[in-house]
């Protein structure tokens, strides 16, 4: 249980942390005038728009997820639950904005959980509340040595950027700032392997609370899950070998214990992660989606940047704690956990810098464990380093207040373009197939509850010939019987045309006699297709 100090400094710390990553996106709200409407991110634009789109997909009654990003036909996936349940609480008018906003309550309560979820996973290997708070402070929020490129060092890095500033796996901050569903995941994860690891014989009832929350995992990031498993199956290893090795009573009795509840963690999220598994490798749209879904881990050089400061006073720190035997089982789970970790950062697998989801809090509890074994002069140092840890946080909050200062795209939308979506959102079929380019075809569905052709990496599916067809189309080497072919083949609708289709060509849809204008502003217009391109 938490001492009322202990809760007092993790609420402050919390609203802290949430409250200064906040001030980017109040910013972005407070600046967006007459001419410029605020998408409500200020990093992955493109995501977060599918995100809202999601959500919006949920506000129309869908409770099974089909992307708007593709005229591909879909059965319909049980997956971005919770975005889409979010939407359902939108209002109706002024929806993207009440839906910006929802996305960023469910930030906050992501943040809250990881955050808290940390300090309790903490808690399992360090007693005392000072370390407490530093290994929470750095697993939560800190990071390597990114800062560094801040100062000219970017060639560091095998393509100029740390992973602290593209990476929510390799660390934890880029979730809080922005990415909800990996927060509540990472909490999840914490949360269960906490458990895992305090669990006593015969426990049926923590077991099963222990798996509602790996079900809310499964839900969040089934991947995860899958880690989490991997995770505890190795420690169960390195446990029964160690309990063979030594003849110990006491640790074959832990092992029992563990695997026992382990097994009953299983039971609630083990449905989520079969039916996702066997949904990717049958369904068309999804096995597609997964194909392009390419998440590569960065060479091993990038990772021992991001992690060699952390990693030397983690290996004191495991050195530390190696003669307590009482304690040996659990932090041979840590341990355990930074050994596999090369395995699982290179596995043969298409999203493999997934794999390494929270290795960082490992580590920073290792670290911190070694920080406290310091001569007491030397005790400045546990302040120097988790001063330097959470350095790359504070640039990505001021590179987000930057960015939102640049009123553009892709964090803005124009008014004109936004006035033309509401037009579609009010008069369009929902889920008809909108034709436009891929700049415009990514927000498109954020604002109005139509499809399109292309405009998301993974979503749209066989993207890279999608755009062809698209370039081709707005472009002057088209034809008009390709244009017809286009249209019939994906059934499409409507034809937006506005700057970014224009910059393809100085083709115009309004000399197509199978076009005619539904909607004009001084930028942007939307044709309606005639014929059987309209259904």
């Amino acid at each position: 249980m938490k001492t009322k100090a202990e809760k007092k400094w993790l609420l402050c710390f919390t609203l802290l942390v949430l409250i200064f990553t906040s001030i980017p996106y109040v910013m972005g709200f407070i600046m967006q005038g007459e001419a410029w409407r605020y998408t409500g991110f200020v990093f992955g634009v493109e995501d977060g728009n599918s995100y809202i789109a999601k959500m919006l997909s949920g506000a129309n009654g869908a409770w099974l997820f089909k992307t708007p990003y593709t005229a591909v036909p879909q059965r319909g996936f049980l997956g971005f639950l919770p975005y889409l349940l979010l939407g359902k609480l939108s209002l109706r008018n002024m929806q993207h904005a009440s839906l910006a906003v929802l996305f960023h309550a469910f930030r906050w309560l992501g943040g809250f959980l990881m955050i808290w979820a940390t300090y309790d996973f903490v808690s399992v290997f360090i007693e005392d509340m000072r370390y407490r708070r530093w290994a929470t402070m750095v697993g939560s929020i800190g990071g390597g040595f990114g800062w560094l490129a801040v100062f000219g060092l970017s060639g560091l890095w095998s393509e100029g950027l740390p992973l602290e500033f593209y990476s929510p796996e390799s660390f934890g901050f880029l979730s809080v700032y922005g990415l909800p569903h990996l927060a509540c995941a990472r909490a999840f994860l914490l949360w269960g392997l906490g458990r895992y690891l305090s669990c006593r014989s015969g426990d049926w009832q923590g077991g099963l609370k222990t798996s509602a929350l790996w079900l809310g995992l499964s839900l969040m990031q089934p991947i995860t899950v899958v880690v989490g498993g991997a995770l505890i199956a190795w420690h169960l290893l390195i446990t029964v070998v160690q309990a063979l090795s030594t003849k110990s009573d006491v640790l074959k009795r832990r092992w029992r214990e563990q695997f026992g509840f382990a097994v009953r963690m299983a039971i609630f999220p083990a449905p989520i992660v079969f039916y996702t598994a066997w949904a990717f490798t049958r369904d068309p749209f999804l096995s597609g989606w997964s194909g392009q879904n390419v998440i590569s881990s960065p060479p091993f050089g990038d990772y021992l940047l991001a992690y060699g400061g952390m990693l030397v006073f983690a290996i004191f720190g495991f050195w530390k704690v190696w003669q307590e035997i009482d304690k040996r089982n659990q932090w041979l789970f840590l341990l355990g956990w930074v050994a596999i970790f090369p395995v699982l950062a290179y596995l043969p697998f298409g999203v493999q810098r997934r794999l390494p989801e929270g290795v960082w809090v490992a580590l920073s509890v290792l670290a911190v464990n070694g920080f406290a074994a310091l001569p007491k002069k030397l005790w400045r140092i546990n302040e120097i380093v988790a001063v330097l840890s959470v350095l790359p946080a504070c640039i990505l909050i001021l590179g987000g207040v930057t960015a939102v200062m640049n009123i553009s795209t892709p964090l803005y939308r124009p008014a004109l373009e936004v006035e033309a979506f509401d037009w579609l959102r009010e008069n369009g079929k929902p889920e008809a197939i909108v034709l436009a380019a891929y700049e415009t075809s990514n927000p498109l569905p954020a604002w109005t509850p139509q499809r399109c052709l292309v405009g998301h990496g993974p979503e749209s599916v066989n993207l890279d010939e999608m755009n062809v067809h698209v370039k081709v189309f707005f472009s002057d080497s088209g034809t008009d019987e390709a244009r017809r072919d286009l249209i019939s083949e994906f059934d499409i609708a409507y034809v937006v045309w506005g700057p970014d289709e224009k910059a393809l060509g100085d083709w115009k849809p309004g000399s197509a006699a199978y076009l005619i204008s539904e909607f004009m502003n001084s930028e942007y217009e939307v044709f309606r297709v005639l014929g059987e391109g309209a259904k």
